[in-house]
């Protein structure tokens, strides 16, 4: 009698622990995925990797506030062109195997170099007898832009939206903001100077509030601060 009673006990734990485990399973294989992709935003800290901002192979547009182009940066095998709105040639820029960019007008006129090192970048003349204008990277991230003679013409500080363009004595230029994937110039009146959806470091945008430089020379600046990737 106890040996029936034995096994009937263990027949109905054996089916009940058959019960369990399959609905052990079915619970398994009910369970909803979980997405292990999202979408990362960007940010000035992230667009300041130089892995992020040196590999552009589409024309970079910048465009004004209603959304109508104001001029492009088309790369090249050798470099990139300038263009204006309508897509015509302003200037060229050559790169070198050790990175100097040299300046070209439309013509194919030698209009001056920037010469890149590590933590500045300098802006010579045509014959690359005077040293025009430097570009330093400061320890904290910030920049400084000098003339020949050390003097400084602008300081380009860190923030938190991006950078922000002043005068020795601290008046406020232009700003760099990102935001949504957009870059932007933003005047000192707080009215946008232009934007762009490309990928592109926000220091190599500052180089556009140089009010001191030419077009051709601020665009070239841009090109190759942003080909370094702001370092």
């Amino acid at each position: 009698m106890m040996n029936k009673i034995n096994r009937t006990f263990l027949s109905g734990f054996a089916l009940a622990a058959i019960i369990l485990l399959g609905s052990c399973s079915n619970s398994v294989k009910q369970a909803p995925e979980v997405s292990t992709t999202s979408s990362p935003q960007t940010s000035p800290i992230a667009q300041n990797n130089p892995s992020a901002v040196a590999t552009n192979t589409e024309k970079i547009k910048f465009k004004q506030e209603g959304g109508a182009e104001a001029f492009a940066l088309k790369p090249e095998a050798d470099g990139a062109k300038l263009l204006d709105e309508k897509d015509k040639e302003i200037a060229r820029f050559n790169v070198d195997a050790g990175g100097k960019v040299k300046i070209k007008s439309a013509a194919d006129k030698v209009l001056g170099y920037v010469v890149v090192k590590d933590g500045y970048w300098k802006i010579e003349n045509a014959d690359q007898t005077k040293e025009l204008y430097v570009l330093r990277r400061q320890n904290d991230g910030d920049y400084k832009l000098e003339d020949g003679a050390d003097k400084e013409i602008y300081r380009i500080k860190a923030r938190d939206y991006g950078f922000e363009v002043e005068s020795p004595d601290k008046q406020s230029l232009y700003k760099v903001k990102v935001k949504n994937g957009k870059t932007s110039l933003i005047n000192a009146a707080d009215k946008p100077v232009f934007s762009t959806k490309s990928q592109v470091n926000p220091a190599a945008i500052a180089s556009f509030g140089f009010d001191v430089l030419s077009k051709e020379q601020k665009a070239a600046l841009a090109y190759a601060v942003n080909r370094s990737g702001g370092k």
